[in-house]
């Protein structure tokens, strides 16, 4: 038989093609690297190969010039960091959902014009071993307390670390350094050894005076010689202490004063920075013990970790410290040195950074290369002792750094090849990242600070080491953290350490206050920040506290299940839009900042499900509730923001609770809240007040004590809740606050009105025949009845004046008029 078409097939349908609508591409997870590779191709292949700079640009509106501008810069510095694809790499394989903004291409002199341009540097996040992700991350160099400058770093880390973890479901090796071998670590060590010996020797006033007094000399040369107007004002403010320190004592010496009025102590104490130092230069030299060095970063090391446990910051997989790599740190170094990149001059090892840099592999300062030359900042690179003339003598080009140094007297050293000596800064992380994560690594991060010359060095010479132009494919850097606006810095002691921090917000506090900012701009920490981040933590928390009292209710286990409404459909729908959003703002750089956004507005959305429920006397919709509550709870754990296995809300009873406090309580909550109502209602009925106060005193005085909040709705059960005692002992002051407050408006308001009425019955006394008379200042003559006739100066009033004075003439004999009446009514 002939062939049949479908149409003539009564009855039979064809499902069409489909296709999803434009714009639901699922989004992309794109990071912003410092070290963003130029992405132009000549060759064909990689071209069609998802070359990731010129598909966004389809997005922007360029003119010719624009494009010739961004073609040359990118065949620049194409030879700088090239493309890198995973092995077998093709089109269709390229699922993967993270960008990066890489710090790699840095071309400010060309493209300051195009600041959009930014977003194109954000690079698909492709893990050189399928789902492995290999990171190295800066730690702390250990001999001081931690700061918030630290918080800012560790706890931005912390955060991109979960997410790739927990959220993109990478298999991450963190590592992370401390450095224990340093020339601030020296010098300090030096000097506590030193001002220690001195104190405990014990020395009278006299000497104390004496030796500050020297001490005072230098500092002063070097105060006067200080242009940096930030560290001139902290040495200032050390010589402003000292001064007030010192006039008492010199006056209690020179009146010869009894011992006990001689306080030589408080000297000793304002100008132990200025007397260590003064003692350092003097016997430093004869500091020769490796032992006093390793005390101070051995203490601060130990200050760090808690204080990262207290961040709730996660543990780096792998911790590595100078002081025991240096063995593998002299190997790197001798390495360098034979692959022609190094030299060894006066029992020190330098990089040659002009060698290396006119390598056909490779380019030196791929970070900031415009930094090239910034002679300050090397020397702050190289350490403060390690910057005489005659160590900078030593180097074949003012830009070469020290792979190795010579050890001077008062300094420790270890064996080799160049004698004795130890490790330069930058070197440490280049040998000890390698020796864990091999010749090229995923991530690696740091401090915004860091990119020159200290990431630029490392970069330099672990790419000498293993000959490859590759070792770093994303660079991360966090941004700054300013206080209240003003640059932080330890060497200018201007600076909040974590406990302080931690004694004024929580951990989650803290937390809250970073996620809502990009972790590579600049945070600004004020108590305006951190109120920000309270009220976000408040509004977060009486939501969750509203659901779980929604989850409560007693039910069947089919009526757990609902008929959902419009307002459920919207309600539902605007969640899936929310989830969208959050998961487009995470793969935007992990936008954390605009990804609490959409979770802020997904928890307005549902309160005011809620409150219109309410209001017509109905329960919320249980199971959506639910499943909101624990997608926001899942989020805000990723982030680190919530601990435990709670699947709703923040936990109670604090991290070291180990059993379930709302789960163990809230039976025998909910049995004095039921009976606690029942009360209520007999209390009314009978018209009992007693009964009626008690209860109040129940919800408002006893129960926030233990942590507990009762809130009764009319025609609704009653709500309770867990909440933090210090949150709900600090509702109650504030509520009594204003509850006097407006006791006090009230007594204010009624003896106002008591003055005006005792104003007007005042006023009312007086017969309108008086009125005008004492008014002598203004009116010179009457009539009979007490009207003016004429002004001060004698001049007969016009018409005018005389019309508005009768008025108040008139009006003032109204008033009269009553008050006598009132008299003869006996008020």
């Amino acid at each position: 038989s002939p062939a049949m078409t479908s149409d003539s097939v009564k009855g039979k349908r064809v499902q069409p093609p489909w296709s999803p609508p434009a714009g639901t591409d699922v989004p992309q997870l794109r990071l912003y690297n410092s070290l963003t590779r130029a992405k132009v191709e000549t060759n064909v292949k990689r071209t069609s190969m998802c070359s990731h700079s010129w598909y966004r640009m389809q997005h922007f509106h360029f003119t010719f010039v624009d494009l010739m501008h961004i073609f040359i810069v990118c065949l620049h510095f194409a030879t700088c960091t090239p493309n890198w694809f995973p092995d077998d790499f093709k089109c269709s394989e390229m699922v993967f959902s993270l960008r990066l903004f890489v710090a790699l291409i840095n071309m400010p002199y060309l493209l300051s014009s195009f600041k959009f341009i930014t977003s194109m540097f954000q690079e698909l996040f492709v893990p050189q071993k399928g789902n492995k992700v290999t990171w190295y991350c800066c730690g702390p160099t250990v001999y001081d307390a931690s700061h918030m400058g630290h918080a800012r770093s560790y706890i931005s880390f912390d955060i991109l670390r979960r997410i790739l973890r927990d959220y993109f479901k990478y298999d991450v090796i963190y590592c992370m350094n401390i450095t224990d071998i340093d020339d601030k670590i020296i010098k300090r060590a030096r000097q506590n050894y030193l001002l220690d010996q001195y104190k405990e020797k014990q020395p009278q006033a006299a000497q104390i005076l004496q030796d500050v007094l020297s001490a005072r000399t230098p500092f002063q040369a070097q105060l006067a010689s200080t242009t940096d107007p930030d560290k001139k004002q902290m040495l200032e403010r050390l010589d402003s202490a000292v001064t007030a320190s010192l006039q008492p004592l010199q006056a209690a010496m020179e009146s010869k004063a009894a011992d006990e009025v001689i306080r030589p102590l408080v000297l000793l104490e304002n100008s132990k920075d200025l007397l260590a130092d003064w003692l350092d230069k003097q016997f430093g030299s004869h500091v020769t013990e490796n032992s006093i060095f390793s005390l101070l970063p051995k203490y601060w090391e130990e200050d760090y970790h808690k204080d990262m446990k207290a961040l709730n910051v996660l543990p780096p997989d792998v911790l590595t410290r100078v002081s025991e790599y240096v063995p593998e740190i002299v190997e790197f170094v001798r390495k360098i040195v034979s692959n022609g990149y190094g030299y060894e001059s006066n029992g020190s090892v330098y990089f040659d950074t002009l060698k290396f840099d006119s390598s056909p592999q490779h380019s030196y300062a791929k970070l900031v290369p415009e930094a090239v030359g910034d002679q300050k900042a090397l020397q702050e690179g190289e350490g403060d002792l390690s910057i005489s003339a005659e160590r900078l003598s030593e180097k074949k080009s003012p830009n070469d750094f020290a792979l190795w140094k010579a050890s001077k007297p008062g300094e420790p050293s270890w064996g080799s090849p160049w004698g004795k000596g130890r490790p330069g800064w930058h070197i440490e992380c280049s040998a000890m990242a390698g020796s864990i994560l091999g010749e090229s690594m995923d991530i690696h991060g740091g401090g915004f600070d860091l990119r020159f010359p200290h990431h630029d060095n490392e970069l330099a010479q672990s790419e000498a080491f293993f000959e490859n132009d590759y070792w770093v494919q994303y660079f991360l850097h966090t941004g700054h953290l300013t206080i209240s606006g003003c640059k932080m810095s330890k060497s200018l002691k201007n600076f909040i350490t974590i406990k302080d921090a931690l004694a004024k917000n929580t951990a989650r506090q803290l937390r809250l206050a970073f996620l809502m900012h990009s972790w590579k701009d600049t945070l600004d920490y004020s108590s305006n920040t951190m109120e920000s981040a309270v009220q976000y933590e408040k509004f977060m928390n009486e939501f969750f506290l509203n659901v779980k009292d929604i989850l409560r209710a007693p039910t069947d286990i089919t009526g757990q299940f609902e008929k959902w409404e419009t307002a459920e459909v919207e309600l539902n729908n605007s969640f899936c839009d929310r989830k969208s959003a959050v998961h487009e703002a995470l793969c935007d750089n992990v936008d954390t900042r605009t990804a609490m956004e959409e979770m802020r507005t997904l928890v307005s959305q549902s309160n005011g499900y809620i409150a219109s429920k309410k209001s017509v006397k109905l329960r919320p919709n249980r199971m959506l509730m639910e499943s909101i509550a624990a997608y926001l709870t899942n989020m805000l754990k990723i982030f680190g923001a919530v601990e435990g296995s709670d699947p709703i809300g923040f936990p109670m009873g604090g991290q070291s609770q180990s059993v379930d406090l709302e789960s163990a309580v809230m039976p025998y909550l909910t049995v004095l809240s039921d009976f606690r109502e029942r009360v209520r209602k007999i209390a009314r009925e009978q018209k009992v007040t007693e009964l009626l106060q008690l209860c109040d005193v129940v919800r408002d005085d006893m129960l926030p004590e233990l942590g507990v909040r009762l809130e009764d709705h009319e025609g609704l059960p009653t709500v309770v809740k867990l909440v933090d005692k210090e949150t709900l002992l600090k509702e109650r002051e504030e509520k009594k606050r204003m509850e006097e407050e407006k006791k006090m408006k009230k007594l204010e308001a009624a003896k106002k009105k008591q003055e005006q009425e005792m104003a007007k019955l005042a006023k009312m006394k007086i017969p309108a025949s008086e009125m005008f008379r004492s008014e002598t200042d203004k009116y010179s003559k009457f009539d009979e009845t007490g009207f003016p006739t004429h002004d001060v100066e004698g001049k007969e009033l016009s018409k005018g004046q005389a019309k508005k004075l009768r008025k108040l003439y008139e009006t003032q004999e109204k008033l009269h008029n009553e008050y006598l009446q009132m008299n003869q009514n006996g008020n």
